[in-house]
């Protein structure tokens, strides 16, 4: 039995054919990786630095301090506490309230480059962990709990962007703040969120990220120090202090009862500039 003589044409296209396929095989492959997944709406692009060309807000000040009441937060167990400069400067007399007409006598030390002021007092609250490492994402959502108007109270932002605060009068300088919208606050609690100046701006995790510094009200903005200024007060405390212990994940649904737990151990307290 005999099989019938392939066409010479066929025999060189196949071997042609063979050829090429080793050849593409043996190709190097330098393709890039798919693109990852476009970025959420809610998580954002990772905040840039701060830069001079960024938007600014002016706030003029007082040339003579008046008494003022507003929030601190325990950074230290030893009794250092953080609050906003505008609530202390120039006040003679300072107090943290630690039970209804009780108060603790705190010394004063003012940030000269940025809105935030180191106070110490003879012992102290459990201190609040610090996230101060940057990393923020535009609409990232923050959580101020403190004592607007005087009283227990909290709100909950989302972060839009930064800007530079020009400060005119007493104090004049121009620092970068982190500028956020309101997206909540206390059940009831209604106008001016006054007396939250100096409240710990707590990331998801219950991470301080920053100080509670101004509000716009007809704009729903609410205005911290950047995570920065904040590192840079700290630097030249006597001794570094510690990581405090870490809070429970906060969430819009919890956010006030993570805050009355705040207020009741101390670790966030009511300030108040009792002479100027």
């Amino acid at each position: 039995m005999t099989f019938p003589r392939l066409p010479d044409w066929l025999i060189y296209g196949a071997v042609v054919v063979a050829l090429l396929m080793v050849a593409v095989g043996r190709r190097e492959r330098a393709d890039a990786p798919p693109a990852p997944p476009p970025t959420s709406e809610a998580e954002g692009a990772t905040l840039g630095p701060a830069s001079p060309f960024d938007p600014a807000v002016v706030v003029d000040v007082a040339s003579k301090a008046e008494p003022a009441a507003g929030t601190a937060f325990s950074v230290a167990d030893s009794g250092v506490w953080v609050t906003a400069r505008h609530v202390v400067d120039g006040c003679s007399q300072t107090a943290i309230v630690v039970a209804p007409g009780r108060g603790v006598e705190a010394k004063v030390r003012i940030d000269p480059n940025g809105e935030a002021a180191i106070l110490t007092t003879d012992g102290g609250a459990p201190a609040l962990p610090l996230g101060l490492a940057g990393g923020l994402r535009r609409g990232e959502r923050a959580f101020h709990p403190g004592f607007p108007q005087g009283a227990p109270g909290e709100a909950t932002s989302r972060l839009l962007g930064r800007e530079n605060l020009v400060v005119r009068g007493r104090g004049a300088r121009t620092e970068p703040v982190l500028v956020w919208a309101e997206a909540g606050r206390t059940d009831g609690l209604r106008g001016t969120l006054g007396g939250l100046s100096g409240a710990p701006a707590l990331d998801e995790h219950g991470r301080v990220i920053g100080v509670t510094i101004a509000e716009a009200p007809r704009r729903g903005r609410i205005y911290t120090t950047s995570p920065e200024t904040m590192a840079g007060a700290m630097q030249d405390l006597h001794q570094p202090a510690p990581m405090g212990a870490a809070l429970e994940a906060i969430t819009p649904d919890n956010y006030g009862r993570v805050a009355d737990d705040l207020r009741r151990t101390l670790r966030v307290a009511q300030v108040i500039c009792l002479k100027t």
